[in-house]
């Protein structure tokens, strides 16, 4: 015999709620699954790109010193050119450096959107807990 809603015992409707906050509990969790593998590919695909743009960038760069240092040997000594250069070299890499670091602290890998579900399903919960 089926019963409605109003029918049911406080058995039969604990059963159904336990069920339901169960399943609940497993789409949370392959929410977060999800969320968490997207972040990382994300955050793997930018590590990436950041590796080859450096890798070219320094090429270019030594090409650039060795310009920079043969111009300022026609007027300095040589050693004198290359201090020069490489101190300004170290003094630029390092800012750059700074910035970097400075974003990766900002980046988050947190499931935010498990996160905010979560709250909202506990918040439903409690109210439907309260009410009932």
């Amino acid at each position: 015999m089926l019963h409605s809603a109003g029918d049911k015992s406080l058995g039969e409707l604990f059963s159904d709620l336990t069920q339901k906050f169960s399943t609940l509990v497993r789409q949370e969790v392959q929410l977060a699954k999800t969320e968490l593998t997207q972040n990382v590919s994300r955050v793997a695909q930018s590590a990436v790109k950041l590796v080859i743009g450096g890798v070219l960038a320094l090429f270019g760069l030594q090409a650039l010193v060795a310009a920079v240092i043969l111009l300022l040997a026609q007027s300095m000594s040589p050693w004198l050119a290359a201090l020069i250069v490489g101190i300004a070299i170290i003094i630029i890499g390092g800012i750059v450096a700074m910035t970097g670091l400075s974003s990766m602290k900002k980046a988050s890998l947190a499931p935010q959107n498990t996160i905010d579900t979560l709250k909202e399903d506990a918040q439903w919960a409690k109210e439907h807990v309260t009410t009932h």
